[in-house]
């Protein structure tokens, strides 16, 4: 990244180090505002599918091609957004995505069709990936200038977004229309990144000390070299095993519990709630157990916990014993994506967290119709064990990676 967009930050001790520490707070803390706020607009936007459905009149397969709009415009953007960070700086262009993703987010309301709907949401997509690709740069970059494995705190925050989102979602969907909630979101959108934004864009990444298991190119822009780029394939494969798990659990969660251990609609729709509390709590705890155990035996432990969680979850022959499987699925998978991701940026730069981020999103759309087409050939519960599966494959990664993950 060009030196225009750094700030060499004063290592503490030296003269100006407490300006140095209240630079890195602040930035922490816009940082973790924004990815708040991704979460918190995303989940506000999904709450409101089932009434924009209605709106626009689209059957269940139209909308699920309209709904590919959001995937494609973000998989596009993600891979082009590492070349934008490495030019205009991850904090540019993090302000940037969050001006269009609350301009955009008003826009599905408007629309009175499924093709209209499908070209706006390409632009959600493409804000919404750009955006994640962006802040997750900018956080690689304030995670090594602390020297502190602060990455999970970034993603619980995301995880605290999306529940608040789509609770107020809730508590508002009987009271408002799509169009009144969603210019509401935009103007919580523009107001929060109007009050973070100036954050980020008076305080460029800071630059830390070249490391030894740092290449070099993932400062520069330079191509890679080959075993970096495998390693890198790695953590995004990590990453895609640990979103399929998310995005099945959203999707097919709730039908498990309430089609074969036939749960109440009230229990079966907090199958998905405690999931997601519980992937908040892992996150908030991680830094602790990151400094405690290190990258490779996290991501071990992690998936290995998750594994046998899903498997519960999956095969328990009542909904209480499989929500509480679904719970520690929950806090096995929490740092798993964050840490794949933060490696990822740490050994190839913005271009390292596109790619993981790729990966990984590409993941959560592969695992709801994988779920789906397992569950026509044999079972649902026995679809669900493919989480499992996929989540002891990312223990396995994990421990693969070892020799290039810090322990």
């Amino acid at each position: 990244m060009p030196q225009l967009n750094k700030l060499r930050t004063a290592l503490p001790g030296d003269l100006g180090g407490n300006t140095a520490t209240l630079s890195s707070a602040r930035l922490r803390t816009a940082l973790t505002v924004f990815f708040a706020l991704d979460g918190f607009l995303f989940a506000g936007w999904v709450v409101r599918i089932p009434a924009i459905k209605h709106q626009t009149g689209a059957s269940a397969a139209t909308l699920g091609l309209a709904l590919l709009g959001v995937s494609a415009g973000a998989v596009i953007t993600m891979t082009l957004t590492g070349r934008l960070c490495r030019r205009f700086g991850s904090h540019a262009v993090t302000v940037a995505c969050g001006v269009l993703l609350s301009l955009s987010i008003a826009l599905p309301a408007q629309t009175h069709s499924a093709l209209s709907l499908g070209l706006v949401l390409l632009v959600f997509g493409a804000a919404y990936g750009g955006m994640n690709v962006a802040m997750n740069s900018a956080a690689v970059d304030l995670v090594a200038a602390l020297r502190r494995p602060v990455m999970p705190s970034f993603h619980a925050a995301f995880s605290l977004g999306g529940m608040l989102g789509a609770g107020l979602g809730g508590l508002v969907a009987a009271g408002l229309s799509p169009a009144v909630h969603l210019s509401l979101l935009t103007g919580i959108g523009l107001l929060v990144t109007a009050l973070a934004g100036p954050v980020l864009l008076r305080h460029p990444a800071p630059v830390v000390p070249e490391r030894a298991d740092a290449p070099s190119a993932a400062r520069s822009g330079q191509r890679l070299s080959g075993r970096a780029r495998k390693v890198v394939l790695l953590f995004g494969l990590i990453a895609l095993c640990t979103a399929y798990g998310e995005g099945a659990l959203a999707d097919w969660g709730a039908l498990h519990l309430e089609q074969d251990l036939h749960a109440r609609p009230g229990i079966a729709a907090a199958g998905y709630s405690l999931f997601a509390l519980a992937m908040t709590a892992g996150r908030l705890s991680g830094t602790a157990l990151l400094e405690r155990l290190g990258q490779t035996r996290t991501l071990v432990a992690g998936g290995a916990t998750a594994g046998a969680g899903m498997l519960l979850g999956a095969l328990a022959p009542t909904a209480w014993l499989a929500l509480l499987g679904f719970a520690v699925t929950g806090i096995g998978l929490a740092n798993i994506f964050p840490v794949a991701v933060g490696r990822a940026g740490e050994l190839a730069g913005p271009g390292g967290v596109a790619a993981a981020s790729t990966l990984g999103y590409g993941g959560m759309l592969l695992g709801p119709p994988a779920i789906g087409f397992l569950a026509d050939w044999f079972s649902l519960p026995v679809a669900l064990t493919t989480v499992a599966v996929l989540a002891g494959a990312a223990a396995a990664l994990g421990y693969g990676a070892r020799r290039a993950a810090h322990t």
